[in-house]
């Protein structure tokens, strides 16, 4: 008895998988034939990478539909292949697909409750209150603190070298010192020394957010693809420790800035603003209800998100600028020379001006940031039935659509020999010949990168802080190619990026 019912329960659960994992097969949509339970992910996370599964899959079924069927383990995924069509999802019918589709979970964990996973509503208000931070005006009034870190940095760099053996270091670290050192200030107004003191107390927070996370990769990719069901097993991503770190850290910069009246103009100040003029609202439209302002676990978040996606991007973008240039000396040349043309034309002194005016170091940044994307794909899930463009298929509500930035960027068709560096690939002239959606490292339209600004200002205010003062070389233990790390959701070196530093 007990036999013919675990046989009619396994019978029953197989053709409920064959049922769902036909799901695009059966509506005239090409697929690749996944396995239970894992669909076509395949060892990501131990023999291959999501960019990996997804580069595979763009180049099997490219010229072929606009879109593909994929199942993302449990998920039933589009794999969106047509450049017209990717720019229709992120800008054109941006209001079919406004949600990125990631988990969230607020009640239970206030820090995802931030600008990165936010949906619909929700999503837009807190966006509309935050672009005013990181406009024009306002990277200009940071500058001068990006650049005081990045002079600490230089200093910092010539005082290791007295102590590296063969002035061989391993860059990625002292990058990731750097950025934390630049969020810290800017951020949350506070002098984190990361940079003199490795050990320091935001630094070994940065490191536990990617090397200590609370769940592997695999479970982290089942979270952001099964959101709702992770949400309803009340599943968090942020470890304990973190969540009190940031909430507590916000809570007393806030009392102390209200209480002592103190002002610092940084990305606090602004959330504490924005509190205020919340609760003035609500004052003026509904009495006394002050429920309506930003709570202390809101803007904690959108602290956090700040640290997490301003400190690891831009450090990691950094060492892969300075790994190229190591082995392409004849670049690195170039580009020094116009760093120090530049610096001599403004008398010494690195200006917000005269560092925007710096088009080779763009085309640097550009170039590398195509060659490694931090973040290998774009995830937009739609909020209605959405019709393809001269095509019988419709993308129903709920689903997810995955935009492959990876593998667009290794396209040869739209970049010639792409795994070369060429810096050249970006002067205006070349940009203007591509499809806008040939380069998508920030994303595009009014779900893109918000903090794009303040990322590159910092990075390249670290990259001319070494690069007028320093030489960059391979060296033994320089990796070439470099192995980037198969557990990381982000694009990232695995053994990090160890060069030859010389000073000029």
């Amino acid at each position: 008895m007990i036999g013919t019912l675990l046989l009619a329960t396994l019978a029953l659960l197989t053709l409920y998988l064959f049922n769902y994992y036909s799901y695009w097969k059966k509506r005239g949509i090409l697929q690749e034939t996944p396995l239970p339970l894992v669909g076509n992910f395949v060892g990501v996370g131990v023999t291959c990478h999501v960019r990996d599964v997804y580069k595979r899959l763009y180049k099997k079924f490219k010229g072929q539909a606009p879109f593909a069927g994929v199942y993302m383990f449990f998920s039933k995924t589009a794999l969106i292949l047509d450049l017209d069509l990717i720019k229709n999802v992120l800008i054109k019918d941006f209001s079919s697909f406004h949600d990125r589709g990631g988990f969230n979970n607020v009640e239970n964990e206030p820090l995802t409750g931030h600008l990165l996973l936010l949906e619909g509503d929700q999503w837009r208000a807190m966006r509309n209150k935050l672009s005013p931070v990181f406009t024009s005006s306002r990277m200009k009034y940071m500058f001068p603190t990006v650049v005081k870190v990045g002079e600490n940095f230089n200093r910092v760099m010539g005082e290791t070298l007295k102590e590296a053996p063969g002035q061989e270091l391993e860059i990625k670290e002292l990058c990731a010192r750097f950025t934390t050192d630049v969020i810290g200030n800017c951020a949350f107004g506070i002098e984190c020394n990361s940079l003199r003191d490795p050990n320091a107390e935001f630094r070994q927070r940065g490191r536990d957010l990617f090397l200590r996370p609370r769940h592997n990769g695999a479970v982290q990719l089942f979270m952001f693809t099964n959101a709702k069901l992770a949400k309803k097993l009340r599943m968090k991503l942020v470890p304990e420790n973190l969540t009190e770190f940031f909430v507590s850290i916000v809570r007393q910069t806030v009392d102390y800035r209200l209480k002592n009246n103190v002002k610092c103009n940084d990305f606090m100040d602004l959330l504490i603003e924005m509190k205020a003029q919340d609760e003035e609202k609500a004052k003026a439209t509904k009495g006394i209800d002050l429920s309506h302002g930003l709570t202390i676990e809101q803007m904690a978040a959108q602290t956090f998100v700040f640290f997490l996606a301003g400190f690891e991007t831009s450090s990691t973008t950094m060492s892969f600028v300075l790994y190229e240039l190591a082995r392409h000396q004849e670049i690195q040349d170039q580009l020094r020379k116009e760093i120090l043309d530049k610096l001599e034309e403004d008398k010494g002194e690195l200006t917000y001006e005269g560092i925007h005016g710096m088009e080779y170091l763009e085309q640097v940044i550009s170039e590398t940031m195509r060659l490694y994307p931090i973040l290998s794909i774009l995830l937009r899930k739609t909020n209605n039935d959405y019709k393809v463009p001269n095509t019988p298929h419709t993308i129903e509500n709920g689903t997810m659509t995955v935009i492959p930035v990876h593998a667009i960027h290794h396209d040869p068709e739209y970049y010639e020999n792409p795994e070369e560096f060429r810096p050249s690939r970006f002067t205006h002239s070349e940009c203007e010949k591509r499809h806008p959606s040939t380069y998508l490292p920030f994303g595009d339209g009014p779900r893109n990168c918000i903090g794009l600004r303040f990322g590159k200002m910092q990075t390249k205010v670290g990259l001319v802080s070494l690069l007028r003062s320093y030489r960059f070389e391979c060296c033994s233990q320089t990796e070439i190619p470099v192995e980037l790390d198969k557990k990381n959701i982000l694009t990232s070196p695995k053994n990090g990026v160890y060069l030859k530093v010389i000073p000029l």
